[in-house]
């Protein structure tokens, strides 16, 4: 069971890395490739709002599959 706070620490610091220990591995491969895309093509400006992006998504994930694990 992944925990939601290690999710969105992991996805902070490798966003998608989140996702993937999440078992969400195409969201995982598409935040790998979007948040260095974003660093690059605009010059830093939506790299970090992507970080924070991809953190929460791993977070709510997580939560959402904890909620159903422990309601069944």
């Amino acid at each position: 069971m992944s925990k939601p706070g290690t999710a969105a620490v992991l996805s902070f610091f490798i966003p998608g890395v989140g996702q993937i220990y999440n078992g969400a591995f195409l969201r995982g491969i598409f935040w790998l490739i979007l948040t260095p895309g974003l660093w690059l093509g605009t010059a830093g400006w939506f790299g970090w709002i992507c970080h924070l992006v991809a953190a929460y998504t791993a977070y709510s994930y997580a939560m959402k599959r904890e909620t159903i694990v422990t309601e069944v």
